[in-house]
C-alpha cells in the first residue's frame, strides 16, 4: 500500500478469534486508534479497525494482524508513505549506526525508502566515494529492506550510505559503519613451557604472546598461585603487522615466595574462542648439587661397541656446568672419541686403552658449589691367539721319545683361560676326534 505523507491509514483485520496488531517501531501505540468489535453474519467473528491520522514517511513498515493468543497466524501489509522531502525513512544525522558482518551471512545495508520507485545507489565512503551497482546478483536492492551483499568480504567494512535524486535534489540516508568482528587467535606462546625452576628471592617474569588475524580484538588473562595476594603485576602491548597482530602481556613477580611454585596459565579469548599455555614453576630455597652413580662406581663395556654412554644422576639448579676428566685429564682434550652430551660423557667406537678412572666434576661458580665423582669403566677384550696372526711351518717329523714344546700366546681381558686339544692322528685315512 502507497500513501502520501499527511494521509490517513484505514485498515481492517477479521478473524475467528481476538486480534491484536503489531506496528512499525518508529509508530507509538498513542498515535493509533484501535476499535475491536464482533463481525459476520453471525457477529461469531472478530473484527479490528486501525485508523492512523496523519501518517508520517518514517512510519513506513510492515503492518501486522495477529491473533491475541497464537501470534503465529498473522496477516500483514507493508505500507509505504511517501514524502518528496524525505525519500528516506530514517533520516541522515550525524551519529553513525555500527553494522556488524558476520562470516559467510548477508550484510544488509538498512536504507528503506518511503516510495517503492525511487531509484536508490549504494555509496561505500572511501577517500573517494565509491557507487556500488545493484547487480541482483552480490548486491541486491529490496526497497523494503534496503541493499543486500550476499557474500560480503573483507573489503566491505568501512563507511556506507545510500543516495537518491528525487525532483532533483539529491538526498543521503543515514550513514552506516561496517565493522567485521574478527575471532581468529592463531597461536598464543609462552617464553617458557614445561617446568621453570627459580631461586627464592629471585625476580620472575613471564611473556605471554597471542597471534591473531587483523580486527581481532582478545582479552588476555593470568591464573597463578598468588593471584589473589596480588603477587604479580601485569603489562600489556599490541603490535600491529601488515597481516596479522601480536599481544604481548608481561607477568612480573619481583620476588619469589615458595607460595609462589605451582601453575601459571595465559589464557587468551576472543568471542567464543580460547586458547592458552600452561608452565609449572618451582621455587628452591638454595642453589644445590646432587650427584651419585646410576648403577654403582664400577662400568664394564665390550671393546668393538659402537657407543657407549657414561651417564651419573645429576640433579643441580641453578644448571651448573659439568667437565669430565679421564686419568686426570680433560676427557675431550685426551681422545676425539669423546663427547660430552648434558651431563653424560659419551664414549664412541670404545677400544681397550678407554678402560680407566672417569671424573665428573659439577659445579655452580656463582654460588661457590662444587662436586665430583669419580667412575671406574673397565673394557673387556675378546680373547686373540698371537700365532693365528703369524704363518707357522710344518714341525715335520719328531724321533719317539723325544720332547717337543708346542707354546700358544693369547691376549684379553679378563685374562683368557687356555686349553690344549691334541688330535691322535688319522687311522685309515679318517680324521680322529680331540683328546683334552
Amino acid at each position: 500500500m502507497v500513501l502520501e505523507a499527511d494521509q490517513t491509514l484505514l485498515l481492517n483485520c477479521r478473524g475467528r478469534w481476538e486480534l491484536s496488531w503489531a506496528f512499525p517501531a518508529s509508530l507509538i501505540r498513542d498515535q493509533v486508534d484501535v476499535a475491536e468489535f464482533r463481525c459476520g453474519r453471525t457477529m461469531q467473528h472478530y473484527c479490528s479497525q486501525v485508523r492512523v491520522s496523519k501518517i508520517k514517511a518514517k512510519h513506513t513498515g510492515l503492518f501486522r494482524c495477529r491473533y491475541k493468543h497464537r501470534t503465529e497466524k498473522q496477516a500483514s501489509v507493508y505500507v509505504y508513505v511517501a514524502d518528496s522531502r524525505q525519500p528516506f525513512v530514517e533520516r541522515a544525522s550525524k551519529s553513525l549506526n555500527v553494522l556488524y558482518m558476520k562470516v559467510k551471512e548477508p550484510l544488509v545495508i538498512p536504507c528503506r525508502v518511503t516510495n517503492p520507485n525511487i531509484t536508490t545507489t549504494l555509496v561505500k565512503s572511501q577517500f573517494l566515494s565509491k557507487s556500488l551497482p545493484a547487480d541482483q546478483k552480490n548486491i541486491v536492492w529490496n526497497s523494503r529492506q534496503g541493499f543486500t551483499i550476499r557474500a560480503p568480504t573483507y573489503y566491505d567494512v568501512g563507511l556506507f550510505h545510500c543516495q537518491a535524486t528525487v525532483n532533483g535534489v539529491r538526498h543521503q540516508s543515514q550513514s552506516y559503519f561496517v565493522h567485521r568482528p574478527v575471532s581468529n587467535i592463531t597461536k598464543v606462546n609462552l617464553n617458557s613451557t614445561g617446568i621453570f625452576r627459580a631461586l627464592k628471592g629471585e625476580r620472575l617474569v613471564l611473556n605471554c604472546t597471542a597471534t591473531a588475524e587483523l580486527n581481532t580484538r582478545v582479552n588476555i588473562t593470568w591464573n597463578y598461585p598468588g593471584k589473589l595476594n596480588n603477587a604479580g603485576s601485569t603489562s600489556k602491548i599490541l603490535v600491529m603487522h601488515q597481516m596479522h597482530v601480536l599481544f604481548y602481556s608481561t607477568l612480573t613477580i619481583p620476588k619469589l615466595q615458595r607460595s609462589d611454585g605451582g601453575l601459571y596459565t595465559c589464557r587468551v579469548t576472543s568471542g567464543d574462542q580460547s586458547k592458552q599455555e600452561q608452565v609449572t614453576v618451582t621455587i628452591y630455597d638454595r642453589p644445590f648439587i646432587r650427584l651419585k652413580p646410576r648403577n654403582g662406581s664400577l662400568m664394564v663395556v665390550q671393546a668393538g661397541q659402537k657407543s657407549y654412554k657414561i651417564s651419573p644422576k645429576v640433579r643441580a639448579f641453578p644448571v651448573p656446568d659439568v667437565f669430565w676428566f679421564k686419568d686426570g685429564n680433560l676427557a675431550a682434550e685426551h681422545c676425539s672419541r669423546y663427547r660430552i652430551n648434558g651431563t653424560s660423557l659419551v664414549i664412541k667406537d670404545v677400544a681397550e686403552e678407554d678402560a680407566g678412572k672417569y671424573t665428573v666434576l659439577v659445579q655452580i661458580k656463582e654460588h661457590g658449589l662444587y662436586q665430583n665423582l669419580t667412575l671406574t669403566l673397565m673394557v673387556n677384550v675378546s680373547p686373540q691367539i698371537a700365532e693365528k696372526a703369524v704363518s707357522l711351518q710344518d714341525p715335520g717329523s719328531v724321533p719317539r721319545g723325544s720332547r717337543k714344546t708346542l707354546r700358544c700366546t693369547a691376549h684379553g681381558v679378563p685374562s683368557p683361560h687356555f686349553q690344549w686339544l691334541w688330535h691322535p692322528c688319522p687311522s685309515k685315512g679318517l680324521p680322529a676326534a680331540p683328546r683334552a
